[in-house]
């Protein structure tokens, strides 16, 4: 059995802040988990590009008995995503060894950093709502969201041949969020049946309209009077790249592990600082987010 010593315990520390700061992150997004993620374990740095490809239109050609088949040339679409933003969220321990042997410490310490992350990346994926142009805006400044707008993306989703089978979102602010709950449906069980249970009792939409609607905090604001960009939109329409970042320099006294999950993936990296006779921790993240297919989405006012 091999002996405890002061380097393997270090790197046990780091791997055990690790395991946690992943599914703690992505119970943390709400955007995060309905686009396009793009992520490869290979390193990369700030600027680098990523390329994603989008699927050509193709078109159905009649052949008549005896003729030939008609060849088509089609170009594969490219998205492209700058590696843009790399955001850390640090904190520094003084007694670690008291986290490691208290996990509900390390999670006091833990959770304000990886809501400082997954809000980051709400808010840069949710900023990308006013670049959706291919389809007209619906709703109104100032209006309360409607069953009726609803319907309209829906619709405008439809026409822009988003497939049946690919699942639509509706992300709005809590207003907007607060409106559809209004809807005289929801109070009455003869109509709605259980989602009209769950909007009134648990607070709830669930899915609306072919919708499946989210309410978020971090929903794009702007101008005067103000405007509310909320957004329906299928999970082709954006997309968030995420690549690794690279290992500290050996013998820099850093430690670095990494956590991927699901096309997801961050690096946690342990310091000493002497300054304050603690250990820092740093979980951070390289991404860029980006729009796809600008027809896959639709902005909804209010």
């Amino acid at each position: 059995m091999p002996s405890i010593t002061s380097a393997n315990l270090a790197n046990a520390i780091v791997k055990l802040v690790a395991a946690d700061a992943l599914p703690a992150l992505m119970g943390n997004l709400v955007m995060g988990n309905l686009v396009n993620r793009d992520f490869e374990p290979t390193l990369a740095k700030a600027g680098d590009t990523v390329n994603v490809p989008v699927p050509p239109s193709l078109v159905a050609n009649n052949i008549a008995e005896g003729g030939v088949v008609t060849p088509q040339n089609p170009s594969l679409g490219n998205g492209q995503i700058v590696l843009n933003t790399h955001a850390e969220a640090t904190f520094q321990i003084p007694d670690v060894t008291k986290c490691v042997a208290v996990p509900d410490l390390l999670k006091l310490y833990m959770e304000p950093a990886i809501i400082a992350l997954a809000e980051r990346v709400e808010s840069d994926l949710l900023a990308l709502a006013t670049g959706f142009t291919a389809n007209a805006a619906l709703g109104a400044t100032g209006t309360a969201l409607t069953e009726q707008t609803v319907d309209d993306a829906e619709t405008a989703l439809f026409n822009a041949k988003v497939p049946a089978s690919m699942q639509k979102y509706l992300v709005v602010d809590s207003a907007g969020y607060s409106a559809l709950r209004l809807n005289p449906r929801f109070s009455e069980y003869a109509k709605a049946g259980d989602a009209g249970l769950q909007a009134l009792i648990d607070g709830h939409i669930g899915r609306l309209k072919d919708f499946y609607v989210f309410r978020s905090q971090f929903i794009k604001k702007g101008g005067t009077p103000t405007t509310t960009y909320n957004l329906a939109f299928a999970k082709s329409a954006l997309g968030l790249a995420i690549r690794r970042l690279p290992q500290p320099l050996p013998g820099t006294g850093a430690i670095a592990e990494y956590a991927e999950l699901g096309n997801f993936g961050v690096r946690v990296v342990m310091s000493y600082q002497p300054d304050t006779l603690s250990q820092q921790f740093t979980v951070d993240i390289l991404y860029g987010t980006g729009i796809l297919r600008n027809n896959h989405a639709v902005q909804v006012r209010s």
